[in-house]
């Protein structure tokens, strides 16, 4: 069967297709940039995506919020202590009768704040630390890179605890305690790309057309590091927002009348087993940042690897 199934084809059902000289490398399909084909990525990964909703979502909850709300976050009242989710008070009141929809509202924005601020402070120091440290390498980068080992073996709680028992707690006190060495990570990360992209012929070209130092780093290093910068600052967010509320946790953070979600959990675990609401909601809130900000960080950090664009 199958031989006269071959033999019924005749040439007659063919046709040549006539094409003309330039139309053989003609681009069929248009041209996408590195960009749109990393948008393109990371829609693709669901996880990814589910993350950058949460963290819309948890902003659109922190600004929007208060105007569903008529209580203020600090306002107490000794008649309204420890009230149960209601419809007066949707995720009900604490020991001092404050309203927890109003205070987690607050408490998501300082804590995003302080996340958002450390992550900066990294990246600008990390930055230029490790950028001048792995272009111009040879003793330099000895003398550089040693100082950050250093400080890179010590753990960093530990050195915002000291800091903050020294000068107190305060949010720009808790700020300078996540940064004093959190950005030594930044630092060591770019100065591994600068080490491998400084040999590129780009830059070799930028060097024989007479471009500065400052000018070289600036404009052909760090914007060609980017990506991995841009993803590095996605896990140091979380990082910070956890390291905040750990020490607001242990009374070393954020100080009232000011919330966070460190300190919405320091006031809601002292009751958990009678008003388990009180540290629940602060918990999740925290989950969901860090699992938000980490979902979007391995999204990134797979949609701006250039070994995996088709």
């Amino acid at each position: 069967m199958r031989l006269a199934s071959v033999q019924e084809i005749t040439q007659d059902m063919f046709e040549p297709l006539h094409i003309g000289a330039g139309e053989g490398e003609a681009i069929t399909r248009p041209p996408i940039s590195y960009w749109r084909e990393v948008v393109r990525r990371f829609r693709r990964n669901r996880l990814a995506v589910v993350g950058l909703v949460v963290l819309i979502a948890l902003v659109a909850f922190a600004f929007l919020g208060p105007f569903f709300t008529p209580w203020d976050p600090r306002e107490q009242s000794l008649f309204d202590t420890n009230k149960p989710p209601s419809r007066e008070h949707w995720f009900g009141t604490d020991n001092l009768g404050r309203d927890m929809f109003a205070r987690l509202c607050y408490g998501i924005k300082v804590s995003l704040f302080v996340g958002i601020m450390a992550a900066l402070i990294d990246l600008v120091v990390g930055v230029i630390y490790g950028g001048i440290s792995g272009y111009f390498g040879g003793i330099v980068d000895d003398v550089m890179m040693r100082i950050v080992d250093i400080l890179y073996g010590i753990p960093y709680i530990i050195v915002a605890i000291l800091l903050l028992v020294v000068i107190g707690p305060g949010l720009w006190s808790v700020i300078l305690a996540m940064t004093i060495t959190g950005w030594v990570g930044m630092a060591r990360l770019v100065r591994g790309q600068v080490l491998q992209l400084k040999e590129q012929e780009f830059v070799l070209a930028a060097r024989a057309l007479g471009a500065s130092h400052l000018g070289i780093i600036l404009r052909h290093l760090i914007p060609n590091a980017m990506g991995v910068i841009i993803v590095q600052m996605t896990f140091t967010i979380p990082n910070a927002i956890f390291g905040e509320a750990f020490l607001s946790f242990i009374g070393l953070g954020v100080p009232l009348p000011l919330a966070s979600l460190g300190t919405m959990a320091n006031d809601g675990y002292q009751y958990l087993r009678i008003y388990p609401y009180q540290l629940i909601i602060p918990a999740l809130a925290i989950i969901m940042t860090m699992l938000g900000f980490n979902f979007v960080g391995d999204g990134l950090r797979d949609a701006l690897d250039p070994k995996l664009r088709r």
